[in-house]
This record gives structure tokens, sequence and C-alpha cells, in this order.
């Protein structure tokens, strides 16, 4: 074989096996969740994603896995706003569960379920509210439903992520992707149904979203990419002929 068929065969061993294989990708990133308006608990992070796909031509990644306990946190949200009453606040404590992404479809998503709370605490501050609703977050992000039987009866219903739009009623959010030279953006959205026993209350339109941004891997792994090539070529020049 000549050393350049050698060369070939090389690269496109090198260069499939890249297309295909998962790699390690660091991304950062945030979860929000917004209850019927107000301003969203919001919880920033920064971790490692296994990813399989290119990031170039075509749909840029075919799956994306995210580790458990990255968005982690309890947040408290003061609500000064007098349209907002009788809410005062809002506490969350929370953790994502691992989850799985991919392009099955029209749009990119997948499951990754938000185990925990939400508070809502009226007619005071969460520190001293005079009365709680707790909204039970364990459906947001992977489906199925909640019942909470209380002075206030909720129930939650959650959804898988989509870049795609999502409602509730006449809300509607919207997610997306971007792709550009600073890496891949995900924005995935789900809606999140609360139902209560309170007439004016009847549905809280509440959605959460997460967004994604993948780091364009280092310049150390061209270098080696090239530095192997580079040895498949001098492997065929020194063949016998």
């Amino acid at each position: 074989m000549r050393w350049w068929s050698v060369s070939l065969v090389g690269m496109l061993l090198i260069f499939g096996s890249t297309e295909s294989r998962a790699t390690a990708r660091v991304f950062d990133g945030s979860l929000s969740i917004a209850i019927n308006g107000l301003s969203p608990v919001f919880i920033p992070a920064i971790g490692t994603a296994i990813v399989n796909g290119s990031s170039s031509g075509g749909p840029p990644i075919t799956a994306l896995q995210i580790p458990a306990g990255v968005f982690a946190s309890y947040y408290v949200l003061p609500v000064t706003d007098p349209g907002a009453a009788p809410i005062k606040g809002i506490a969350a404590s929370l953790a994502n569960d691992a989850g799985s992404f991919s392009n099955g479809g029209p749009h990119f998503g997948g499951t990754m379920r938000v185990d925990g709370f939400s508070k809502v605490c009226l007619f005071g501050p969460c520190s001293a509210a005079v009365a709680n609703i707790s909204v039970p977050l364990n459906v947001v992000g992977i489906g199925g439903s909640a019942v909470v039987s209380a002075a206030v009866n909720l129930t939650v219903v959650g959804a898988p992520w989509t870049t795609g739009t999502v409602a509730i009623g006449t809300v509607t959010r919207m997610g997306g992707f971007a792709s550009g030279p600073a890496g891949p953006d995900f924005q995935l959205v789900t809606p999140i149904f609360v139902s209560t026993n309170i007439g004016a209350s009847a549905v809280v339109p509440t959605f959460s979203e997460l967004h994604l941004h993948l780091a364009v891997p280092e310049p150390a792994t061209l270098v080696l990419l090239g530095s192997g090539v580079a040895g498949l070529v001098a492997i065929g020049r020194k063949r016998p002929r």
C-alpha cells in the first residue's frame, strides 16, 4: 500500500472515531424555574457533559448526558411586587438527576428530573411566612404528576425537556439551538402545569429553562490528532516498496 493510502486510511479512522464516539466536553449553564411570571429561581453551574456527535455540519450533537447534582442549591427569592400579593417570597431546594438528551425528531430533547420542592411563601417573607405552599418538583423535566393534599390542594404535572416551543394555555416558552465559534448553545424548556383548589389560581403557569453552552475542545486535542496523522504518514513512507 502506498504511503499516501496509509495516511488516508489513518485520517479516516481517526476522524471517523472522533465523530462517532462519546467524548467529555466542559459546559457552563443555568437552570431556572419561573412561577406565574415572577422572577425565576436561577441556579448557574459548570460541569462536564458526555457528548456524541460532531460540532460541525448536520445535527451537531446526536446525544448529550449531564451528570446528577450539577444544578443543586437552596435558593430564596424575595417577592416585592405588590401585584404578586399575597406571595412574598419563593424558596427552592433542588438538585438535578442525571439528564439524557438526544436528537430524536424535529427537536432536541430528553429527560432530566429535578428533585426537591419549591415553597411559595404567603403573607410574609419565607423566614416568617404565615402560610406556605410546597410545590413538589420531582415530576419536572421527566413527566408524570404529583398531588399534594393540604389547606391548598395542588396537582403538579411535568413533561420532558425540548428545544421546541411549549405552552400552558396561552402562555408559551420557546427553546432553541445555536452553533457558533465559541461552541454550541442549547436552550431547553419544559412546562410545569400547577393547579390548585383556589378559584383565582386554578392554573398557575410555571416553566423551567435549562441553558447549556458546550466549550470548544482545547487546541491540544487538535495537536495530538495532527501528531497521530503525521506518525502514520512517516510509517507509510518507511515501508519497503
